[in-house]
Order: C-alpha cells, then sequence, then structure tokens
C-alpha cells in the first residue's frame, strides 16, 4: 500500500489541504495534538478579508511601535521576558520595510486576495455551507477627516490592485448602522470583506467531509522526524512512528518548532490574538465593522457578536492575559454605545506571522517530500480555500495557478 501524506495541523489551512489531496487521490492522515479547529481557525473574526494584504513592516507602523509599546492599552503589547527572542524577528520586520520591498509585498499579498473570496464560495457550495458567507462586507469606520487622512495609506494600495470599496459619509453609514454612534462621521465600506457564520463549523465540515470518504485523524503530538534521502516518517509523543509518503506542515505558529527539527529555521512568531465572544449583546450589526484608529474588530458570528483586535508578543507558552480582551471590548463601546456585555466568554488564540507578512506555502529546500504552508497571519481563514488549491497544485507536481516563488520557505 502507498505510504500517506501527513498533514500537521487540523485548522482551517490543514483541513482544507488534507481534503484537496484527497481529492487528488492520496491517502492522508490529519494530525493535530488538540482536537480538529481548537486553535486560531476556533477564534478567528470569521472575515474573508480580502483587503486587509497591507505590510505590517511599513514605516508609518514602525515608527509607531515605541510609543505603542509604552501605552499598556496600546495596539501591540510584548511581554518583556519575549523580547530578546523577538530581536531577529524585528530585524526581519525592518528590512521588510523598505519601500521597493514593500511593493513587492504587497502584490504578493494582492495576487492571493484577488481569488480568496471566489474560492473560499467554492469551498463553503463544495461543503453544503454557502449560507454561511454573509452577503454584505465591512466598515471600516473615522471620527473625523484626520483618522480618514490617515489610512490614506491603505486607501491607495486599494486602487493600485483594484479592490472596491466606497466612501460613504454620516447619513449614509448611519442608514445602514444605525447602532453606530452618531459622532463616528464617515466610513469605507469594503463590500467584499464578508463574514461567515461560524468559522469553528467550516473546520468540521471539512474534517467531517474527509472522514466520511475515509481520511484518518490523529489527536497526538509530532515531537519528530526520520529522513534518509527524503521524509519517512513522524514520530509522535506517545511513541508511535507513522511512515509516510509526504508531509505537509501546517501547524500555524506551532510550525516554527517543527521546521527547526527539520533544519529550516523560518521567522515565524505568534501575534497572540484574544476575543469576547458575546451572545447577548443588546445591539445587532449587518456588517462586521474596523476602527483602525481603535484597532478592533466587530464580527457579527457564530450566534453572536464577536469583538477581537489588537497584537500580543509573547510566545507560545506564556499564559493569557485578559486584561487585552477587555480593552477591546471597551472600544467597542465607544462605537456600539448600546453594546451591553452579558452571555459572554473570552478567549486566546496564537496567529502565526511571519516577519514581512506574507505566508510561506513552499516545497522544502532541504528535504524532499516535505512542504510548508504557514504564516498565514490574520489571514488564516481569508487563505485557506486558495492556500488548500495552490498546495494541492504543487504537492502533485502540477503548476500552481499562480507563482509561488514568492512564498517559498527560503526567501529570507
Amino acid at each position: 500500500m502507498t505510504k500517506p501524506t501527513l498533514v500537521i495541523g487540523a485548522g482551517v489551512i490543514g483541513a482544507a489541504i488534507a481534503l484537496e489531496l484527497q481529492r487528488r487521490g492520496r491517502r492522508v492522515i490529519l494530525i493535530d495534538r488538540e482536537a480538529p479547529g481548537r486553535g486560531a481557525s476556533y477564534g478567528n473574526m470569521a472575515s474573508i478579508a480580502v483587503t486587509e494584504f497591507m505590510p505590517a513592516s511599513r514605516p508609518s507602523v514602525w515608527r509607531q511601535i515605541p510609543g505603542w509599546l509604552l501605552d499598556p492599552e496600546g495596539p501591540i503589547c510584548v511581554r518583556p521576558a519575549h523580547m530578546p527572542r523577538l530581536i531577529p524577528w524585528f530585524w526581519r520586520f525592518l528590512l521588510a520595510s523598505r519601500p521597493s520591498k514593500l511593493r513587492e509585498l504587497e502584490a504578493q499579498g494582492a495576487a492571493l486576495c484577488s481569488r480568496a473570496l471566489a474560492d473560499t464560495q467554492e469551498m463553503l457550495r463544495d461543503l453544503g455551507l454557502s449560507d454561511h458567507l454573509s452577503d454584505t462586507g465591512c466598515l471600516s469606520l473615522y471620527a473625523d477627516e484626520t483618522e480618514f487622512a490617515a489610512d490614506r495609506e491603505r486607501i491607495e494600495m486599494l486602487d493600485r490592485f483594484g479592490f472596491d470599496y466606497e466612501v460613504l459619509g454620516h447619513n449614509q453609514l448611519h442608514d445602514l448602522e444605525p447602532e453606530i454612534d452618531g459622532r463616528i462621521t464617515k466610513a469605507l465600506l469594503l463590500p467584499d470583506n464578508r463574514t461567515v457564520r461560524d468559522p469553528f463549523r467550516i473546520v468540521t465540515e471539512l474534517v467531517d467531509r474527509f472522514e466520511a470518504a475515509g481520511g484518518k485523524v490523529e489527536r497526538a503530538g509530532v515531537v519528530g522526524f526520520e529522513r534518509s534521502d527524503r521524509i519517512e516518517a513522524a514520530r509522535l509523543a506517545d511513541g508511535r512512528r507513522l511512515e509516510c509518503q509526504e508531509v505537509v506542515l501546517a501547524a500555524g505558529a506551532f510550525t516554527a518548532r517543527m521546521a527547526k527539527q527539520l533544519g529550516e529555521p523560518i521567522p515565524l512568531e505568534t501575534e497572540r490574538g484574544y476575543h469576547t465572544q458575546i451572545m447577548d449583546p443588546g445591539v445587532s450589526l449587518n456588517h462586521s465593522i474596523i476602527w483602525p484608529a481603535k484597532a478592533f474588530m466587530v464580527s457579527p458570528t457564530a450566534g453572536g457578536l464577536r469583538i477581537g483586535g489588537t497584537v500580543e508578543m509573547a510566545g507560545l507558552d506564556t499564559p493569557p492575559d485578559w486584561r487585552r480582551s477587555k480593552i477591546t471590548v471597551r472600544r467597542a463601546k465607544e462605537a456600539l454605545p448600546g453594546l451591553r456585555v452579558k452571555d459572554s466568554t473570552e478567549w486566546m488564540g496564537h496567529r502565526p506571522a511571519m516577519a514581512d507578512t506574507v505566508p510561506v506555502m513552499s516545497a522544502s529546500a532541504k528535504t524532499p517530500g516535505v512542504f510548508y504552508a504557514t504564516g498565514h497571519g490574520h489571514l488564516g481563514l481569508t487563505y485557506a480555500a486558495t492556500t488548500a488549491k495552490l498546495m494541492g497544485q504543487l504537492i502533485a507536481g502540477d503548476r500552481p495557478e499562480i507563482d509561488l516563488h514568492p512564498y517559498r520557505i527560503n526567501r529570507f
């Protein structure tokens, strides 16, 4: 019998890749130390955010980082104990801020985002979940003209790549969303930034389809690999050894540890994200909303409103700081004065962040049979269907529909 392909990581990226490879005739085992979808895919902001590919490394961001770090409620928080480990990552972050490099990174993000909505719609249609995607877009809010002008870089980028948006004045905004505070005077309507009804349900449906077609799910930690002239096996924490034909590393922020074991360290960090899910919010929204100046987002998903935002750099093992989720709730109340926090839960997860904000979708440069699909940052759900298609083509030996050279693992 042909050896299986191992897909390590059962979030939305790994589950979509596993199903795609199975459809292409591979015998696939999907492996995760947690139940499928219980990582970042469980608590993301439920957005197919096709306009949000602007590199974070641009000078207008890094010039503000020192002030943000000194603000206990700033949009970026770094735990002091983790700071020394971040120095190499921040150095690469700064290198990615050169003007010519920024234009390259924008184009690489745009190449994925330009097809993300159509690929997602196709995936959901195949899963019987077409009704899980909203028809309405996202509203980007601005209290005044100063805030709107501060977002000029993003708007110019959307113009360069032909992404749709509409500038709304006060009356147009409040006709669409009367719950929004009247002091907010302007908005961008981003019509293709759709919201999914429940991101966790998408993962479970992917896995259910995979298992129904004969796929196997292993709940186990991967602690090492065996190689000769190519990958041969993965070693599990319970002592078992799984022989394989190929391995796809799609474990989000945890992929960095496995890449290092394979001799291919990558500048991948965890941007820890927090959300508060409110099931009895006292207000309703037809659109998701973001307020760039306040660094938060609100999405109508999972039967209520989900509030998230900001970034915490603290590594994979540090306990959560629930003050981070409370900060975004307070800011959300500035936009939604009627918001009440009743029947709520808090969550923290690990977003896999590359220093240049572009994912890795690549064959290994060192070990034949090893492939990487990681580093999708805030856009894991957005990129999932597209990543599965491209990785399926790459692993099967077909020519991927877009050039994957910019997303190679050894680009650094």
